[in-house]
């Protein structure tokens, strides 16, 4: 094994059981008092929903051994009810950390509240296995690629937060000028710097704004009509901006991936032949198009509308109309999706044009 891949695979094992030791305690870092479930006891409780259904309800009694604040090291008494189904409640093990509201000790006793679980511990596990899976798989496009999703990450809060900050600003422009960080530290970051990723910088960027700009004249012309934002109209903002950002968002990834796919297609043909025809890079091109396209927009739809599924059935079980059911809780996720899909079979021509571009320039300049 190369020097080199050893020293990264022991700053990677290192950074692994640091991290782990980090989150096993890291109970001073938290204002709120942490308990540790130390022994636990199940009363059964049953409750009778409605004539159909029974929910029974258990009753758990806790000890629990506090970690932080000036009552660390004393125990802690607690209550938790659980249902079978555990929609809003868990079912507790000696061993959970447990977010908890102090009360007055009763008869020399110091009780008190749960108020949710500490899942940070759990949390950093899977982001462990995403990226050792990454790694293993993707090498150092995989290393380069989780970089890229911390930038990303940050870009976006950062963004958020100047939105939230500042309320006189507008939160499209702010997603105009994210779109076009993210799309640059992404693909540059990934790809690296050559004609291939500015091809895909170039496509990605005028998919994504001519799909926002037809998707925005299409609901100007229907006035919006069969759209509806009861789910938005929590937020204190205007919330059909914060739909348009969020369409503009959401589209971004899809339209990426297809351009950077033209861009490699055409790209890889060339480079193994560059005496190949143009009218042949064109012609492959639009097939590799042609066969993604069908996935790519199949994708989207079952990536929007899968978060509505819990509120169909909600809807449904409760004998709401079909037609109402869906027009409630699927009419923004099928806009998102359709927005998306306009984006994606735009950058098919647009990516491999552009693709082709810069090709031409390539092979003139030998």
């Amino acid at each position: 094994m190369p020097t080199k891949n050893k020293v990264l695979y022991t700053l990677l094992l290192l950074s692994f059981v640091l991290s782990i030791i980090f989150v096993q305690n890291n109970y001073s870092l938290y204002e709120k008092p942490i308990a540790k479930v130390m022994k636990t006891n199940i009363e059964e409780v049953t409750a009778v929903k409605d004539a159909n259904n029974e929910d029974r309800i258990h009753v758990q009694n806790i000890v629990a051994e506090l970690q932080n604040g000036s009552d660390k090291g004393k125990k802690i008494y607690l209550i938790n009810e659980y249902s079978d189904f555990k929609a809003l409640d868990n079912k507790l093990h000696a061993g959970n950390d447990l977010f908890v509201s102090l009360h007055d000790n009763h008869n020399g006793k110091l009780t008190g509240t749960i108020l949710d679980v500490k899942r940070d511990k759990y949390l950093l596990m899977i982001a462990w296995v995403f990226i050792i899976v990454l790694l293993l798989i993707g090498k150092k496009q995989g290393l380069l690629s989780i970089i890229s999703l911390i930038v990303n990450a940050f870009l976006l809060s950062y963004a958020l937060d100047l939105y939230i900050n500042n309320s006189t600003l507008s939160l499209v422009w702010i997603c105009v000028f994210s779109v076009i960080l993210f799309t640059i530290v992404t693909l540059l970051l990934v790809n690296g710097f050559n004609e291939k990723t500015y091809a895909a910088i170039i496509a990605t960027l005028l998919g994504t704004f001519s799909s926002l700009l037809i998707t925005y004249l299409v609901l100007f012309i229907t006035g919006e009509k069969g759209l509806r934002y009861e789910e938005l109209q929590f937020i204190t903002r205007p919330y059909k901006m914060v739909f348009m950002a969020g369409l503009f968002i959401g589209s971004l990834g899809a339209v990426m991936d297809v351009a950077i796919t033209m861009s490699s297609t055409v790209f890889g043909l060339y480079d193994k032949n560059n005496h190949i025809p143009i009218k042949a890079l064109i012609k492959s091109g639009m097939e590799v198009g042609r066969d993604i396209m069908g996935t790519m927009t199949n994708i989207l739809f079952f990536a929007y509308v899968s978060g509505s599924i819990p509120l169909l059935i909600l809807y449904f079980k409760n004998g709401s109309p079909f037609g109402y059911t869906l027009s409630l809780n699927l009419s923004l996720e099928i806009a998102r999706a359709l927005a998306g899909g306009i984006g994606i079979v735009l950058t098919i021509p647009i990516g491999l044009y552009t693709t082709i571009f810069f090709v031409n320039r390539k092979r003139k300049s030998l």
